[in-house]
């Protein structure tokens, strides 16, 4: 079977998408049977091991990321490779394009739904915007064989939206690369904290729906011996003397190292379609403080962290404080073996060949699990 992939959301700096594919191509290369191509954007076209690289220019002030400006490539090649099944995992020119070179072929078109465009656009460029997009989104997503959905809150949206064919299907971690293992124990000490001091943390994008503010002000209400490690591009400058910022994108090892050598997760976001972070904080063996909101309030379970309400800085300083009297390191160790028990990369991609063996109407893949 040959499965082809592909996705704008590609770029030095990209999140959940790329580790996503990355993840899906080097686990299916160990199955008997299986081929899998991967088709982004990039400078000049090439092709390595299966991932194609399509010319596209880069867009301004947007972390590397490219904007194709025509179809033709993007669909020749499809019709080139001729794949058994089209994925796509993002909503704009290679969704339309996907589903042309589909009908062309005759084969299954899938998308998979990890960016909330209408609340993107009604957050960016007004409400009028986004309820003009999720009528875009019925269209588009209307038209795949089969809809994938990173969490129930997703999944539910879509529904909602008239689309039908909507399955969930969570996203994993790379349990090798975060994990307690990782921990440096000098990260204290190069921070000039005290070794007893409670060091929470956050890795991701400082773009506004982050609720970074609400970080630093649930900081501010902690105080000492709390301090809050900020990790990624687009950070503050301006922070509470209990905060420390790295300010630039941080390859995994290195967001794996700082996560396993902290003692908490912080997360204020409200708007998370899936959340990778909390699963990556959870694997490093930290237990979780999130709002209740979002993609979020599914992957935090009681035994592996706490919830508090959205945009309420000193709801979340009283639930670090609970966790913190509720055994921290206990939490941790259950909140790692919560991700190994559910969300293991292996489990994920036998839960995909489920779904792309369904809308082949094939009763049973060819396939030899690896191992």
């Amino acid at each position: 079977m040959h499965i082809a992939d592909m996705t704008l959301f590609y770029a030095p700096a990209s999140g959940g998408v790329r580790t996503y594919l990355e993840a899906k191509h080097r686990l299916l290369r160990q199955y008997s049977g299986i081929r899998h191509s991967v088709l982004v954007p990039g400078s000049a076209f090439r092709q390595h091991n299966g991932l194609y690289e399509i010319p596209a220019p880069t867009l301004p002030f947007c972390k590397g990321y490219r904007l194709p400006l025509r179809r033709a490539p993007w669909r020749d090649l499809l019709n080139s490779l001729r794949p058994d099944l089209i994925e796509v995992g993002d909503p704009y020119m290679t969704a339309w394009t996907a589903l042309e070179a589909g009908r062309h072929l005759d084969v299954p078109v899938l998308g998979f739904y990890h960016s909330d465009l209408p609340l993107l656009v009604s957050n960016r460029l007004g409400p009028w915007l986004g309820r003009s997009m999720q009528a875009y989104v019925t269209r588009l997503y209307g038209s795949f064989d089969r809809v994938l959905a990173p969490s129930q809150v997703m999944a539910e949206k879509l529904t909602r939206l008239g689309i039908r064919n909507v399955c969930l299907q969570p996203l994993g971690v790379d349990l090798d690369t975060f994990q307690p293992a990782r921990r440096d124990p000098d990260l204290k000490r190069a921070l000039g904290l005290d070794p007893a001091s409670r060091l929470m943390i956050f890795a991701g994008r400082g773009s506004r729906e982050k609720n970074i503010s609400e970080l630093l002000e649930a900081a501010k209400l902690l105080g000492s011996p709390y301090h809050l490690l900020l990790v990624g591009s687009d950070m503050p400058r301006r922070v509470p003397t209990n905060v420390s910022v790295i300010s630039r994108f941080c390859s995994a090892p290195e967001v794996a190292r700082l996560m396993a050598s902290c003692d908490l997760l912080l997360h204020a976001g409200d708007q998370e379609t899936f959340g990778l972070v909390v699963l990556e904080a959870m694997a490093s063996g930290l237990p979780v403080v999130a709002v209740r909101a979002g993609a979020l309030s599914e992957l935090v379970p009681f035994h592996c962290g706490r919830l508090c309400a959205p945009h309420a800085p000193a709801a979340m300083a009283v639930a670090v404080r609970e966790l913190f009297e509720d055994d921290a390191r206990k939490i941790g160790r259950q909140a790692r073996q919560h991700v190994e028990a559910h969300y293991a990369w292996d489990a994920v991609i036998a839960g995909l060949l489920g779904h792309y063996r369904a809308v082949l109407g094939s009763a049973e893949l060819s396939v030899l699990a690896h191992g």
